[in-house]
């Protein structure tokens, strides 16, 4: 089944603004976000998180329709052209997007909804739904973040400068966001953000960090 055809079998109808706030989570490549939002998915199921759709290849251990949908490049700039991304990006030579209308239908009804996006979709989100909350989820210091990315083993050394890189590029933008979680602890970061996304008051200024 392609990506379309997955998305098209719980497609539905949205007319109504939503009633529920938008959370985004964003940071340099290799800082955890994936580990994240798999133990969120884990003991959260609660939660949606938003699948985007990559023109990447699959790594190891990853299936479609799960951690992303895969498609070619025809595929992509369909979507492009139809309106049908909340957002897209290109990084390390692939692009990613987050389907539109999941996110609306699920904000819709209620259901609390994480998106695991870069910084070049955060800040179209942010055009786009500024009432949304954004989170940064930063390393413990920058070497933490090169071994990290390193210790993956899983990609040849161009593309892991080019990965830290950006990542300089990230950091830098960390003022734009209107909240920082520093990733010490998976299990903490997780339950930081269940409390932000059931009860986000008082998160209304870019200088929230917390360790």
């Amino acid at each position: 089944m392609s990506w379309s055809d997955s998305l098209r079998a719980h497609d539905t109808q949205v007319d109504l603004l939503p009633s529920r706030r938008l959370t985004v989570l964003s940071g340099p490549s290799g800082v955890g976000k994936s580990t994240v939002v798999a133990e969120i998915r884990r003991s959260h199921p609660e939660v949606w998180l938003s699948v985007s759709v990559t023109t990447r290849k699959p790594r190891p251990g990853e299936s479609h329709g799960v951690q992303y949908f895969f498609a070619d490049d025809d595929e992509f700039d369909r979507l492009i052209e139809a309106d049908e991304l909340l957002e897209w990006a290109e990084f390390a030579g692939n692009r990613y997007g987050t389907p539109r209308r999941p996110v609306l239908d699920r904000l819709t009804n209620g259901v609390p909804t994480l998106l695991e996006i870069d910084l070049q979709g955060a800040r179209q989100v942010r055009k786009t739904m500024p009432e949304a909350l954004l989170v940064f989820l930063a390393p413990p210091t920058w070497e933490e973040l090169e071994r990290r990315l390193r210790g993956r083993g899983t990609e040849p050394e161009d593309v892991i400068e080019r990965r830290l890189a950006a990542g300089r590029v990230e950091c830098a933008a960390e003022p734009e966001f209107d909240i920082t979680l520093v990733n010490t602890s998976v299990q903490d970061v997780c339950h930081r953000l269940i409390a932000l996304m059931t009860d986000p008051q008082g998160v209304t200024t870019s200088t929230n960090r917390e360790v």
